[in-house]
This record gives structure tokens, C-alpha cells and sequence, in this order.
């Protein structure tokens, strides 16, 4: 993508190319080589070195790198950026010059690492001798590798010395005009977060998680390059499959991040508690899956057990090799259903359960299992979709962000599923009538793909693909949390705000129109769409009325965030509100007061507070219920702090009674609302980052502002009203 400028000439899109690795794994020598082979303008920004050949701070290389990325030039970060958050403000810097951001991981044995770093002499940062191993060993137990939703346009990994050649060469035959193609590049083994080559070497460290990984050869008639098979078991040592042993998961594509692919992880139905037959249940599996997995877009299922020897899963691999079935979208799995993610790195949103009909935790097996990660939570969201179920049905239940299955995991929805029994121990059995069983089975399964045929459906909606730039945006539906990090929030709501003459000049108290000028952006119309189409989201949905939905923010900044959405059309905000929306205004926030109630009668310790954004992200009128603790792992910086606690967030009733008395409402979309300090909204002390904030959070017990007590801007609990 050119960019044309004055005279006609033309200057191609600069690159950040932020390199990652441990010390010794060749980062300063990468730069060096490229940028004297390269006819492309190159700087290479090393903190070791950026105060005048000294070692100096991170905050002066964002200010060298800003520098040399508007003069023209690309940039190398030559830094370890071995986590996600020494990365964050590099990726934002891109952003910010419209200029593209790529990653090169010289992901290298650590034995070879720490081997150069003993040896070296005269290295910028003086790490060398004895201490190097100690440093390279730490910091790969921390290391997080990165992901394209970072905001990364390119991601190369490198894991022998070959390809960091290869990336050596890539880069230094780019010409000033030239640009790399966006995609995750040469990743084999996605989340491992410790090499287990350094174990051998430094002899006294574990492999992490107790994790045995299996790496299997390619052996496999027509695979492509880069497809690997891993299973995942409990164990202490790390080992390696020989050539020719049975697989325990089918193949995919190490080029593909797991996170980026909507995954359901399911267990074989009826074949354990219910005794249906193997054979019989792997056939109507494979059928079941050939019939539905075409039509599932980029999606993927998994068919998990927690047996290495397990049966099913056998015959269902044999089976689905003899069908051809995709690969990349259909694979076996060993491993618990319910730690996929965090002790198998196998990111799955979607797990099903086979559930009993009562839909209740207890018993045995996965039902057990799952409600027991899940929480209380996970019953409760259930008893509000359905009270039982009958064989053969499937029912999709959203999982609140509070429950341990989710934070942990990253599971969005739990699908229960029940199928036939054919246990003459257990209620309503069938008998061994397999005409009936295998209908009823099939009918489960069916059920199954179609619940999740939904949830992606509904998750699709929220996410912007960028045809451009080959970046694939992972959207939720209240808006992109990578966007918020690198475009600037301010982009996002709506910074270009109608400057017309008869608002210069006027205080606060008289600007109440301020509107957008820029037209909302595909990923900011994904809450329009469900409140105009409620029905092809009931999946995620709490309540559907004539005139407001409600749904929990995918995003939550709290233990308890819901969104009530207004359905009426060309209302997209606040801006928009005039006399004769009051009625809704008034509906709207007796659901939200509805809601808090609900919530504080299962917790009384909450406080809730209801209100609207000033200048919302997302199009289409939306009220915010949210509790005060702002405990959630989604609140990550000050704008998300302060589009909360500042006047930049309107609160309900005062927005109601200057509707009702002026025909609008006061709005403050001052972005320097958003760039406000960091201030506790009880006790209003300062604090220098959100961490520190957060921490100060959880632990204060200061009475809220009386201003917020005596306007009725809080939703407490008797007992908070009391001590208040």
C-alpha cells in the first residue's frame, strides 16, 4: 500500500519490527546485518545504548523510534519484549504513524542462548560470564509469546539458526516501497511459555505445569509443512514420540494461532454413564461432524477425553481420516475438558457438557467436571436459559465472566447436551433399542453444532476482518480492546467532534449536542445490529423487549458490567436524545435498576452505578450497569478508568431530569476527561498506573463522595446504605 504526497512521489508505509527474544538469541546482530545489506532506511533503537552509548530508559526509545519513524525511516526495537506489556507501547507506537507492526521472535534453543551470552566480550549491556545463564533462565520462564490480537500486522518465529536467516534475508531485500504480507509465520508450538531444552541444561528447573508435550515427526501422507500433532497428558518429563506411534490429536496448522479460531471442545455423547455403543456413537460422530464442519467458516471442534487409550477417540480418528474430513477444522484431543487451555494450550471458547436432564451439577464424570470449574456461576446462568432438558435437545448457556472456567480458560458459553441412555441402571433407559438411540443421538449431536453454528454466528458479527491489510481484528461486541489500545480511544469515541461556531466559546453547562462527524466504523455497529435482529442473538441475550435488550458487556471493567440497549432506530447516543424519548430513557434505566437489585440480592456487597458514556464507542443508545469494585482484567488503562469516573460518564438520573426539563442532555466528551490522573472514586487519593490503582481499589473501605450519596447516583444494598 503506497501513499501518495506532494509532487507525485511516492513513499512507502514504514515498519516497526519489534524483536523478541533472550539475551544471546542474536537480536543486535539480526538489525546489524539487515540494515547494512538493506537499501530500505533503517534504525535500530536499543535501550542499551540510547543514552549516548550508555543504557537509558523505555521511554526514550518510544521517543527515538516516534523520531525515526517520521523522518522516514523503519525501526528495529532491539529489546528482549519477552511479555506482552514491554511490547504494548511499541505496538501503539505503530499505530499511532500509521505504520506497520511486525514481530520477529528468535525463539532459539536456551542452551545455545546462554552458550553466546557466556562467551561474548564487550557486550552493550555488559551481560555476559556466569550471570548470563541465571538471566537467560528467568526471563524465558516469563516469556509470553506474542499473538497477531497484540496488534501485530506479521509475526516470524524463529526456532533454529536456518530461519533466522531466512527472516535475515526477508527483511533486507525490502526495497523503500516494498511490504511483507500480514499472517502468523513458522509457529510450531503456539503458548509454550518455557523451553523444555533448558531443563536439560540447567538440570534444576521443572517443566512447567507438570505438562508432558508430545511432538510428533510429519509422517502423514499429504500434510503441508508447518503441521504438527500434539497430545496432551499428565506427566513430569517431556519426551518424544517416534516416528510411526499412535497420534493422540489430529493435525493443524502451527501457522494459525488457536486463539484467533472459534473452537468447541466436546465430549463423546452417551458413550460413558449412558453405555451407548462405541462403534455406533463413532459413526454417527463423523457423520454428524462431516455434515456440519463445512459449513462452520473458520471455526473448529474437538472432540476431547481425558484417557490417552481411549476408544472413541481411536475410532473416531480412523474413522475421519477415512472421510477425508478437514483437519485444520476437526481434531481429537486428550485432556481434561475443563484445562484445555491453561494445561493443554489449546484456547477452545465453546465447551459442551453432558448433561443429566435436571440440568444440576453432581453425578459423575463431565457434568461434575465442568460444573465444578465453572462455579456457582455457571448454575445460575443455566437456571435462567432453562430449567431441563429432554434427549436429543442442546441449550447454549453465556458464561459471566466471574466464573473461574472463564478467566482462567477464556470459555465463553457452556452448551449442555444430553443424549440417549441405554444403561439399564439409569433412568429412562431405551433398552437397547439402537433404532431409537441412534436417532436421539444424532439428534443430539445436530442440536450441538447448532447451538455453536449460532454462538459464531453472533461472535462473527462483532469482529472487523480488514481485507486491506490482511489483519484479522478480533472484535467483541462492545468494541475492540486492541483498537482501544493502538488507534487511541480517542478514535474510537468519536475525537472528531463538530466544532461549529455556536458551540466555540461555551462553557460545559451549554455544549449539549456534541456529535460525531466521521461515519461508525463496521466493528462500532455490531450493538445496532443486535438491537435491531435480537433474534439472531438470543444466544447472548438476558432479556428481549419491544424496546430495550440486555446483554452483559463482553468486555467487562467489573465484576458485574451489563449493557441495557435501546431499540429504537437513528438513536446511536446520547446526542441523539431529545423530550420525546423520556419514556425510554425512564424504561431503560427501571431495567438497569432492575438488574442491580437482582445482582445485590445474590451479593449484597456490591454498589452499583448507572449511566451512559458522554461519547460512546459503539453505535446505538446504550446504558451502562456496572458494579463499583472494578475488579476485571479487562479494566487495563486510564481511559478505561476514566470514561467511569469522570464526568465523561453521565449518570442516569441526572441525563432523565435534564431530558425532562431542557428536551437534552449535558454532555462532556472533553477527551481530557479521559487523560485525567488516576484517582480513586471513593476516597479520591492518586496513584501512578492502574496496578497500584486497582490494588488501592479492592482494599478501600472509604465512604463514595456524598455528592454521589445524596444524588442517588449509587445502587447499595441495605447494609451499604446503612454504613454510608
Amino acid at each position: 500500500m503506497l501513499e501518495e504526497e506532494g509532487g507525485g512521489e511516492k513513499k512507502g508505509k514504514g515498519i516497526v519490527v519489534i524483536l523478541m527474544g533472550a539475551p544471546g538469541s542474536g537480536k543486535s546482530t539480526f538489525c546489524d546485518t539487515v540494515i547494512r545489506s538493506s537499501i530500505r532506511l533503517w534504525s535500530r533503537i536499543c535501550q542499551d545504548t540510547i543514552g549516548n552509548g550508555k543504557a537509558g530508559t523505555k521511554t526514550q526509545c518510544i521517543t527515538s523510534a516516534a523520531a525515526a519513524l517520521k523522518d522516514g525511516k523503519s525501526v528495529f526495537i532491539d529489546r528482549c519484549n519477552l511479555d506482552r506489556e514491554q511490547r504494548a507501547d511499541f505496538v501503539k507506537l505503530g499505530g499511532s504513524h500509521h505504520a506497520d507492526v511486525h514481530a520477529v521472535v528468535l525463539d532459539l534453543p536456551a542452551k545455545l542462548c546462554i552458550s553466546r551470552s557466556v562467551k561474548r566480550t564487550g557486550h552493550e549491556g555488559n551481560l555476559r560470564g556466569g550471570k548470563a545463564a541465571a538471566v537467560v533462565n528467568r526471563m524465558l520462564q516469563k516469556k509470553e509469546l506474542p499473538k497477531l490480537s497484540e496488534g501485530f500486522s506479521r509475526i516470524t518465529f524463529c526456532q533454529k539458526e536456518s530461519d533466522v536467516e531466512a527472516a535475515v534475508n526477508t527483511y533486507s531485500s525490502l526495497g523503500p516501497l516494498d511490504n511483507l504480507p500480514s499472517g502468523c509465520f513458522g509457529q510450531k508450538n503456539p503458548d509454550a511459555k518455557v523451553q523444555l531444552g533448558i531443563m536439560k541444561f540447567l538440570k534444576k528447573v521443572d517443566a512447567p505445569g507438570n505438562v508432558e508435550r508430545e511432538v510428533v515427526n510429519q509422517t502423514t501422507k499429504g500434510k503441508e509443512s508447518g503441521e504438527i500433532s500434539c497430545s496432551i497428558s499428565s506427566g513430569v518429563a517431556a519426551k518424544e514420540v517416534k516416528d510411526g506411534e499412535d497420534q493422540e490429536i489430529g493435525s493443524f496448522d502451527g501457522t494459525v494461532s488457536l486463539d484467533s479460531v472459534p473452537t468447541l471442545a466436546f465430549p463423546s455423547i452417551s458413550t460413558a454413564d449412558f453405555q451407548f455403543d462405541l462403534e455406533k456413537a463413532s459413526d454417527i460422530i463423523v457423520e454428524k461432524v462431516q455434515e456440519f464442519v463445512k459449513n462452520l467458516g473458520n471455526a473448529r471442534l474437538v472432540l476431547v477425553d481425558l484417557s490417552r487409550g481411549s476408544k472413541i477417540l481411536s475410532l473416531v480418528r480412523t474413522k475421519a481420516a477415512q472421510k477425508n474430513i478437514d483437519s485444520s477444522k476437526f481434531l481429537t484431543f486428550v485432556g481434561d475438558i475443563t484445562r484445555l487451555s491453561s494445561e493443554g494450550g489449546l484456547h477452545c471458547n465453546v465447551i459442551a457438557n453432558a448433561a443429566n436432564w435436571r440440568l444440576k451439577p453432581g453425578g459423575g464424570g463431565v457434568n461434575a467436571a465442568i460444573f465444578s470449574a465453572a462455579g456457582p456461576a455457571l448454575e445460575i446462568a443455566t437456571k435462567e436459559r432453562a430449567g431441563s432438558l429432554t434427549a436429543g435437545k442442546a441449550v447454549g448457556v453465556p458464561l459471566p465472566s466471574t466464573s473461574p472456567l472463564s478467566n482462567r480458560e477464556g470459555v465463553t458459553h457452556v452448551i449442555h447436551v444430553l443424549g440417549p441412555n441405554m444403561n439399564p441402571q439409569r433412568p429412562n433407559c431405551l433398552n437397547d433399542d439402537y433404532i431409537k438411540g441412534c436417532k436421539v443421538l444424532r439428534e443430539a449431536y445436530s442440536s450441538l453444532f447448532e447451538v455453536f453454528a449460532s454462538i459464531v454466528r453472533s461472535q462473527e458479527q462483532c469482529s472487523l476482518i480488514s481485507n486491506s491489510d490482511q489483519k484479522v481484528k478480533r472484535e467483541g461486541v462492545y468494541g475492540s480492546e486492541r483498537n482501544k489500545k493502538c488507534k487511541g480511544f480517542q478514535d474510537e469515541l468519536g475525537s472528531s467532534v463538530s466544532n461549529s461556531m455556536d458551540e466555540i466559546g461555551k462553557p460545559d453547562s451549554e455544549k449539549s449536542s456534541i456529535r460525531t462527524t466521521k461515519p461508525w466504523g463496521s466493528w462500532a455497529q455490531a450493538l445496532h445490529q443486535i438491537a435491531m435482529h435480537p433474534e439472531s442473538h438470543k444466544i447472548d441475550l438476558i432479556e428481549i423487549a419491544d424496546d430495550i435488550v440486555v446483554l452483559n458487556d463482553l468486555y467487562p471493567k467489573a465484576q458485574r458490567h451489563l449493557l441495557v440497549l435501546a431499540r429504537a432506530e437513528g438513536l446511536d447516543c446520547l446526542s441523539d436524545v431529545c423530550s420525546e424519548h423520556l419514556h425510554l430513557l425512564r424504561t431503560m434505566h427501571a431495567v438497569g435498576l432492575k438488574y442491580a437489585e437482582k445482582f445485590l440480592s445474590e451479593n449484597e456487597s456490591l454498589i452499583f452505578r448507572i449511566g451512559y458514556h458522554s461519547v460512546p464507542s459503539m453505535r446505538q443508545l446504550h446504558l451502562h450497569v456496572i458494579s463499583q469494585d472494578f475488579d476485571s482484567k479487562h479494566l487495563k488503562n486510564k481511559k478505561h478508568w476514566n470514561s467511569f469516573n469522570s464526568p465523561f460518564f453521565r449518570d442516569s438520573v441526572d441525563v432523565i431530569d435534564e431530558v425532562a426539563k431542557h428536551g437534552k442532555a449535558t454532555l462532556k466528551g472533553d477527551d481530557g476527561f479521559l487523560s485525567m490522573e488516576l484517582r480513586c472514586h471513593r476516597c479520591r487519593s492518586a496513584h501512578p498506573n492502574i496496578p497500584r490503582l486497582k490494588s488501592h481499589v479492592s482494599n478501600c473501605q472509604a465512604p463514595f463522595p456524598p455528592s454521589m450519596l445524596q444524588n442517588g447516583y449509587l445502587v447499595l444494598g441495605p447494609s451499604k446504605k446503612d454504613f454510608n
